[in-house]
């Protein structure tokens, strides 16, 4: 099994991509430390045999507790920063309440995260840190600005940590997909058709798979084992990159 012996942080593992990493890291021998906001994440925990911390990533001292609570439970070999959130609005209408809110979650909770894993992943010389990014790390579309700012922030992130830790032996690379099918995937198509005024039938054609070249949603499961291969021994060369699985959205 490709990851015996290693424990795993994964957050926002009760649902979605989060779970469906877990499911194969348990697969492949890891111990699994899940967190998410909501309790569901227990209930897969327990599914899996892993242990469940519960917390909210858009509270900063959360985030603290969840960091220590992890490394008491075991040192910390892999890292994944999943948990995400969106909202969609134009940007001269954008709260900034949820505005620094979802840069919370999606870009101060993983720098947290990486910050208080990081040194034990130096003294062991052995470490893999993944970042699920988004294809919209890398481009843009209107209404997303808090997450598309969170996204580049991310990709930055990842770039500059893989520098500094290179030579321990720890890999940080980011994963960029497009839209995945999620209860956040869902949220958003109601969110689109109401922000353009169309039926959530025309969202996934009209807005979601319009630049795409394959005309499909990504399974979660794609995701969870692309994050397998990067966090195994066979993705030991790559580190500071930003993978792409974008259905040939950005070969145009």
């Amino acid at each position: 099994m490709q990851l015996s012996g290693k424990t795993a942080l994964i957050t926002g593992a009760g649902s979605g991509i989060g779970r469906a990493i877990a499911e194969v890291f348990a697969r492949e021998g890891a111990r699994l430390i899940l967190n998410d906001l909501s309790p569901t994440g227990a209930e897969v925990a327990r599914a899996l045999g892993g242990v469940f911390i519960q917390a909210d990533l858009a509270n900063q001292a959360d985030v603290r507790a969840l960091a220590e609570e992890a490394l008491r439970q075991g040192p910390v070999d892999i890292l994944v920063n999943n948990a995400g959130l969106q909202r969609i609005h134009p940007v001269e209408e954008f709260p900034e309440e949820t505005w620094n809110q979802m840069l919370q979650v999606l870009l101060t909770a993983p720098f947290q995260l990486i910050k208080y894993t990081l040194p034990g992943m130096k003294q062991r010389r052995w470490g893999r840190i993944i970042n699920i990014a988004s294809l919209h790390g890398l481009v843009a579309s209107p209404y997303k600005s808090a997450y598309i700012a969170a996204k580049h922030g991310l990709l930055g992130l990842t770039k500059t940590v893989a520098l500094e830790a290179a030579e321990y032996g720890i890999t940080v690379n980011a994963i960029c997909p497009a839209y995945v099918r999620t209860a956040l995937v869902e949220s958003q198509i109601a969110d689109q058709a109401r922000t353009l005024g169309i039926p959530a039938s025309e969202v996934i054609e009209r807005v979601m798979l319009a630049p795409a070249a394959i005309k499909r949603l990504i399974e979660p499961l794609e995701v969870a084992e692309y994050a397998l291969f990067l966090a195994s021994e066979k993705a030991g060369a790559i580190t500071g990159s930003a993978q792409v699985m974008d259905l040939g959205w950005t070969a145009r």
